[in-house]
């Protein structure tokens, strides 16, 4: 039996040809990650607001004017918000003054601190063979990097703003004709499992943004009562503030502590009221990630936390902030889709297990 070299030849090329294709994917999503990003968000908010469109057809509102509607309502009650919030922000602004005395008090009792401790490691730094002094320059690149880095940030924040409302009205409207395309795109002994695949994506995102807002308003109300029982300054705008940041995974304690804490350096003179407010904060943080999201995020996501470890470090290293807001969807789209692709299941079990 004769072997067609043109068949070997593409049998030995599969895996180099895997590794440069996952190359230039990776490489597209790094410098187009302004546009991945974008529409990323926008399909999150597309598959979570999917269900008030279809409530609405329910009624005979055309798919277009449903998608509009929901659009403006959600944008509304955003905006309400905003100036909810807003007036908070802006009366705390006002009384930032007060603040700034005692954090700049407290800002250089730590650089003496830190000045101290700097003066004891001059003793121990490194000399050259003649016994003069090193001095070792920081890399001016790094400043520089740094600000680039959130000057993109800034570009990416702005572009999310601006497209996402289109690009998710687009999405609502036109579902049908691009559930139908995407459908053309497979052979049609394969349409049933894609046609699986992408309703159990759909079940998966929604419970996850749904589950997160849940778990947010939670910890937000519980934070806020919390602030008010011990007669902190704006109690409200300090449990939103605390409530969100302690949804970021692993650093969302500590993130959770720093407002509450930098308004109480001008009530309080001791350490108890802060030892206390941290461990409060800790105790919501827990609750949250032994209680409230295994019960409504968990169900859906179903994602071992090694695999959600290294997703936050990969995508948070690979597009910063947006990076670690992203890790978990992306993440448990993917174990989707290996679920549904019989040679990439054990792939979705190690996720999963």
């Amino acid at each position: 039996m004769s072997t067609n070299p043109v068949q070997v030849v593409h049998a030995k090329s599969n895996p180099s040809q895997r590794i440069i294709a996952g190359g230039i994917v990776l490489a597209f999503l790094y410098y187009a990650s302004a546009v991945v990003i974008t529409l990323l968000v926008s399909i999150l908010l597309a598959y979570f607001l999917d269900p008030m469109v279809e409530w609405l057809e329910r009624f005979r509102v055309p798919r277009g004017v449903g998608a509009l509607i929901v659009l403006l309502v959600v944008t509304s009650l955003m905006v309400a918000l905003f100036f909810v919030v807003w007036d908070r922000v802006d009366a705390f602004t006002k009384d930032w003054p007060e603040y700034s005395k005692v954090l700049k008090g407290f800002s250089e009792a730590l650089d003496k601190r830190f000045q101290q401790v700097e003066d004891a490691l001059k003793g121990i730094q490194p000399q050259d063979q003649k016994g003069r002094l090193v001095v070792q320059q920081e890399e001016p690149g790094m400043i520089r990097s740094l600000v680039l880095r959130g000057l993109g940030s800034l570009y990416t924040l702005l572009l999310v703003v601006s497209f996402v409302p289109f690009l998710v009205f687009f999405m609502l409207a036109a579902k049908q004709d691009i559930w139908h395309a995407t459908m053309q795109l497979f052979p049609p002994t394969e349409r049933t499992g894609v046609k699986e695949a992408l309703e159990d994506l759909s079940k998966t995102l929604r419970g996850y943004i749904v589950g997160n807002i849940l778990v947010a308003g939670i910890l937000s109300l519980a934070s806020w009562i919390f602030f008010w029982i011990i007669g902190l300054d704006y109690p409200f705008l300090l449990g939103v503030t605390s409530g969100v940041m302690n949804l970021v995974p692993y650093l969302g304690t500590v993130m959770a502590w720093v407002p509450p804490l930098v308004v109480g350096l001008a009530k309080w003179n001791t350490a108890g009221p802060f030892l206390g407010i941290a461990a409060m904060i800790t105790f919501f943080h827990m609750i949250a990630i032994n209680v409230l999201i295994p019960a409504l995020v968990g169900k859906q996501v179903h994602l071992n936390a090694l695999a959600v470890t290294i997703s936050l470090l990969f995508w948070g290293w690979f597009w910063g902030g947006m990076g670690l807001l992203l890790a978990i969807p992306i993440t448990a789209a993917a174990k989707v889709v290996c679920d549904h692709v019989e040679e990439w299941q054990p792939v979705g079990r190690w996720l999963s297990t």
